[in-house]
């Protein structure tokens, strides 16, 4: 579910860019920066690139479920949907003379999300159908924190934004178990 969400929005990032510029290839890809030995991917070179920086449980909002009651009793259904906040950085992965470059195809994501905020079944309905939405919500970090971020992820900044991604994953939506309705004692009933 996770990867399908940020091969979602790479996939919406890929084609606003075909739209607004003729590209032969994907510029925007989910990858790792680094291979697990330490050294550099090279299928990421002068590209865009999606990575998870962190996943959290999104407990901010209160959620509730809804019972139906009814004559036979009350059915309660199956967990809640899991809501997570992933912590997304997109790093532009340009170098040298191409380095302008990056900051251009940086300046467009940003625009993009900014313009399209909320991933759904109605504006995209390729979104994979376990999941109910994707929300953006571009985060500040402080030097140090940036500092932080890019030491665990092998130490070379790059241009880049932070995004919480905040994701709603459907639950199974069946109904998993009956509660009885709590009756009245019958009048002259004994307890």
């Amino acid at each position: 579910m996770i990867d399908s969400a940020l091969a979602h929005l790479a996939s919406q990032l890929n084609q606003m860019f075909r739209r607004r510029v003729v590209l032969a290839e994907d510029m925007v890809v989910v990858s790792n920066l680094q291979e697990l030995g330490g050294g550099a991917v090279p299928s990421v070179a002068n590209k865009l690139v999606l990575f998870l920086g962190g996943i959290s449980r999104d407990t901010a909002a209160h959620r509730t479920r809804g019972t139906i009651t009814g004559e036979q009793g009350s059915q309660v259904s199956g967990p809640e949907p899991l809501f997570l906040n992933l912590l997304v950085i997109c790093a532009a992965t340009f170098s040298g003379q191409t380095y302008p470059e990056a900051l251009r195809f940086l300046a467009d994501a940003i625009t993009f999300f900014q313009a399209t905020p909320v991933f759904d079944h109605q504006n995209t309905p390729d979104l994979d159908p376990r999941i109910e939405r994707i929300v953006l919500n571009i985060e500040n970090l402080s030097a140090g924190e940036m500092h932080s971020l890019w030491s665990i992820h092998g130490g070379h900044y790059l241009p880049s934004v932070l995004y919480r991604v905040r994701l709603v994953c459907l639950d199974p939506g069946t109904t998993q178990r009956r509660d009885p309705l709590v009756s009245q004692p019958e009048v002259g009933a004994r307890p």
